[in-house]
């Protein structure tokens, strides 16, 4: 038997989908509207997982707009899912460039650097893993947290910082300091994911 193919539900004219299928087809009106709605989420987004070390290179708004540059120029290959498909692809845009930043300021060679211009293939790992919905809670959750636990997560978690760089990055006196804090702050995550839960 064979199994149905998915189709895409109808798209609302306005919608963050239509205006993206336009952006793709060369629409610069529609993709100008797309950024004007997206562009103050991203920045609240990056500002919330930028690390306090690196709030000082530079100002959450252009790193916001170079991450975006460079993301742009794949937007055709971008595949239309869901309403917040190009919203996703952007944070992931953002949130690479943080991390990049990041490996920059701790001056240590690179193995070997994959070009700016390269295209991500697919979604990404995190996004494959929990899902689109999954994710949306997370980032509700993460959200409400308090900033330090917020910080607590983001360094860990998402950015892949050891114990001893959280623990100068938030102040700690130690790298136990660090764990404890990163542990906690995934404890009352989870708590508040378990608590939006449909």
């Amino acid at each position: 038997m064979i199994p149905p193919v998915p189709t895409m539900p109808e798209v609302k004219a306005d919608s963050s989908v239509d205006l993206l299928l336009k952006a793709q087809s060369g629409d610069e009106d529609a993709l100008n509207r797309l950024l004007t709605r997206y562009l103050p989420r991203l920045r609240r987004w990056a500002s919330q997982r930028l690390p306090w070390g690196l709030r000082t290179m530079l100002d959450t708004g252009d790193l916001v707009q170079d991450a975006i540059i460079n993301a742009l120029t794949h937007l055709n290959s971008l595949e239309v899912r869901t309403e917040r498909a190009l919203e996703f692809y952007l944070q992931r845009a953002v949130k690479n460039r943080i991390i990049d930043l990041h490996r920059r300021s701790r001056h240590r060679p690179a193995r070997e650097e994959i070009p700016e211009h390269t295209a991500a293939s697919g979604a990404s790992p995190q996004e494959e893993a929990i899902g689109a919905e999954a994710l949306e809670r997370y980032e509700r959750a993460l959200a409400s947290l308090k900033t330090e636990e917020r910080q607590a997560i983001v360094l860990r978690v998402e950015l892949g910082l050891d114990y001893g760089e959280i623990a100068a990055q938030l102040g700690k006196p130690s790298s136990d300091a660090a764990r404890m804090a990163v542990t906690r702050a995934i404890v009352r995550l989870a708590e508040k994911m378990g608590r939006s839960r449909p």
